[in-house]
């Protein structure tokens, strides 16, 4: 079986994004589109050379434009921060009495949850919000009062 180059260029970008998929890296996908130039480039009847070069200028281009965008963001937040991973982030718990180290117990959703006071906060009973969870414990903060 005699391959065209365009068909080559068709199964390496077939064969990025398949590999973006199951890697979730989504500079492949940057690398596929550089394939898919070659592709084109072979289409249109350009020789070898012009195709490498179509593809590497764009697939290099889109993944070191995607990197310098990336770059600009500012991080993430921590997934045991993060109130779009965590919804329990921003809720709030009534906390009875502390102990001596700085834990509690208090009520819920229906169970009883380890609370641990956030750093640098008084350790007073009263409303508190949770602004972390780490494993099963609440990180709490004291809530701001009106």
């Amino acid at each position: 079986m005699d391959l065209s180059n365009a068909t080559v260029w068709w199964i390496a970008a077939g064969a990025l994004v398949a590999t973006e998929l199951a890697t979730g890296t989504f500079y492949l996908l940057m690398l596929a589109v550089g394939c898919v130039a070659g592709a084109l480039a072979a289409h249109a009847g350009l020789a070898s050379v012009a195709q490498v070069v179509s593809a590497a200028v764009l697939g290099g281009g889109a993944t070191v434009s995607w990197y310098l965008k990336r770059r600009r963001q500012p991080p993430a937040a921590p997934a045991e921060s993060n109130r779009d991973v965590n919804l329990d982030i921003g809720q709030s718990v009534h906390v009875a009495a502390w102990n001596d180290e700085g834990t509690a117990r208090v009520q819920y959703r229906g169970a009883a949850w380890s609370v641990r006071l956030a750093a640098r906060n008084a350790a007073a009973p009263g409303l508190h919000v949770i602004v972390a969870v780490q494993g099963n414990e609440l990180l709490v903060a004291p809530a701001a009062h009106p």
